[in-house]
């Protein structure tokens, strides 16, 4: 019987379980995770306000709720952890799925001032990740500049944006809510470096901005004209020529009286961040061109845009784990169909799917067709892998190992808190905030 680890509870990390048990009717699977709670960013990246994509839950929990499927939270895999040297002796197989935890950086002055925060930070805090950093995103905040035009800076860009009203109802954790409740922000500048026809975001999450209740959009069409496609936006590709709609059509409607305002800036490079009473007070940025080759190029002009809080969202990257080959300039493991490679040579039973096997790239559903790459080459590779004997219960050695595995148990005693943390409130479920919070859910009994 093929027993296989697959660590991370992500889409991609049971994605790959459910791949493995449609394909061989015997494989016993144990995902592993260093949080006691599954799912990975459908949990803590995706907005709370974005119910239909957060109800993906569902389907990630009937595979782990599968009889030959085990969900192990609680167990850090690497540095500090279980060895990948000791966790390979453990299983015929491993798939590594952890994602790309790292933000890419600006590299420009002033970016370590208070007051500048990369996205996934924000979305950390108001998503209730256990390792959050930092609370005092919103104090003393009266305008924000978002950098990126992908999903990720629309979601942090409609966060800022919205009241409590709309978000009371999601499971934000409940400072959370407080904070963006009382906001003093009126204005938010989403900003990128290219032009509208250029944007990584998706129409159907642009046109959300649009209608949030006292929200203005502001658009300045002769900035969106010097994208060369604005004009006839024909040639482009259907996603793109949508976008380029409906920021046209923003643009005959400003509402600049409204509360707040969003405002989508295109072809300004961001320079160097500014002070200002103590942490960052302004954004300088440099207006950008079309090179006439996809690119841009600097014009010589500048211009600052006020800002007391400052959130990049300019991408993600993956980041080593120790133990697994890693390739720095792509930010992925080095693999061939998702083997991985060592030294150029495939490493038997070790295999990567999800973003630290492609980098960060797709949709949720990107990694199904990924994972089941990875799955066939592991399932071809098995009758070499099966010769190798290996432990009937890995609990007791996982516990030599360092780790404190959390069962399916556990994860369940956490729902039930959060349930009834929402109802104290007044509200639906409600994420618990931190570690603290976490660990007095399991209780006694639970993790085992």
């Amino acid at each position: 019987m093929l027993r296989v680890a697959v660590v991370g509870s992500g889409p991609s990390g049971v994605y790959t379980a459910q791949s493995l048990i449609q394909q061989d009717p015997e494989v016993l699977v144990d995902v592993l995770d260093r949080l006691p709670c599954p799912y990975g960013l459908v949990r803590y990246g995706v907005a709370p306000d974005h119910e239909k994509i957060k109800s993906l839950q569902q389907n990630l929990r009937a595979v782990l709720e599968d009889e030959r499927v085990r969900f192990l939270g609680g167990v850090e895999v690497g540095a500090g952890g279980v060895p990948v040297a000791r966790l390979r002796e453990l299983y015929h197989a491993v798939v590594y799925c952890v994602g790309a935890a790292a933000d890419r950086r600006l590299g420009i002055p002033g970016e370590e001032l208070p007051g500048s925060w990369s996205a996934t930070e924000f979305v950390s805090w108001y998503s209730a990740h256990p390792d959050a950093v930092g609370t005092g995103f919103l104090t003393g905040v009266r305008s924000a500049v978002v950098i990126g035009v992908g999903n990720v800076a629309v979601d942090v860009t409609r966060i800022l944006a919205r009241g409590a009203a709309e978000l009371s109802p999601t499971d934000m954790p409940q400072a959370a809510l407080t904070a963006l409740s009382a906001s003093g922000i009126t204005d938010i500048h989403m900003v990128g470096r290219r032009g509208p026809s250029q944007a990584r975001f998706t129409t159907k999450e642009l046109r959300e901005l649009g209608g949030l209740p006292d929200t203005g959009m502001i658009v300045d069409e002769a900035e969106l004209a010097l994208d060369a496609a604005y004009a006839d936006p024909s040639g482009l590709p259907a996603a793109q020529r949508r976008n380029v709609e409906v920021l046209r059509g923003w643009t005959a409607l400003p509402r600049r009286d409204a509360r707040r305002r969003i405002r989508l800036r295109f072809f300004l490079r961001p320079v160097e961040l500014l002070a200002g009473e103590g942490r960052v007070g302004a954004v300088r940025f440099e207006r950008t061109a079309p090179d006439g080759h996809g690119g841009i190029t600097g014009t010589g002009r500048y211009e600052e845009i006020e800002a007391q809080l400052v959130l990049r969202s300019v991408g993600y990257l993956g980041v080593p784990l120790e133990g697994l080959p890693f390739d720095p300039e792509r930010g992925t493991v080095p693999h061939l169909a998702g083997r991985v490679l060592r030294a150029g040579a495939v490493a038997p039973g070790e295999y990567v799917a999800g973003w630290i096997k492609r980098g960060p790239t797709g949709v949720i559903g990107t990694n199904r067709p990924c994972a089941k790459e990875t799955v066939t080459s592991l399932l071809e590779d098995a009758p070499a892998l099966l010769r190798k004997s290996v432990p009937e219960d890995v609990l007791p050695l996982l516990r030599a190992a360092g780790a404190e595995p959390v069962g399916w148990d556990g994860w369940l005693a956490i729902e039930r808190a959060e349930a009834e943390l929402g109802a104290s409130l007044g509200r639906g479920v409600v994420k618990l905030p931190d570690w603290e919070a976490l660990r007095a859910a399991l209780g006694p009994g639970t993790s085992r």
